[in-house]
């Protein structure tokens, strides 16, 4: 696992990971969810990289959720590939 203090807390107390593994999995099974992934999968596809895997190219970028216009951001669409240290930095 990695090492934030949630993967830490998790590899310690296998009970909890359990209990949180289960709540996850009720909560992708909805139906919301299961849109908002199509949404996100379809926009790596529209950007050329889906399925591309970890190999370097456009595959070495993340796709960022920056706000759009209509939401009073700069973009149009809502979403921009962006360096995946960068991406993650962020939030």
């Amino acid at each position: 696992m990695g090492n934030s203090k949630t993967s830490r807390f998790y590899a310690e107390n296998p009970k909890s990971a359990e209990k949180r593994r289960e709540s996850q999995k009720e909560i992708n099974k909805k139906k919301e969810m299961k849109e908002y992934r199509a949404e996100l999968n379809g926009k790596r596809r529209e950007l050329g990289i889906y399925g591309k895997g970890k190999n370097g190219g456009k595959a070495a970028l993340d796709v960022a959720h920056i706000k759009s216009r209509k939401d009073g951001g700069t973009l149009k669409n809502g979403f921009k590939l962006q360096n995946k240290s960068k991406n993650r930095a962020k939030k």
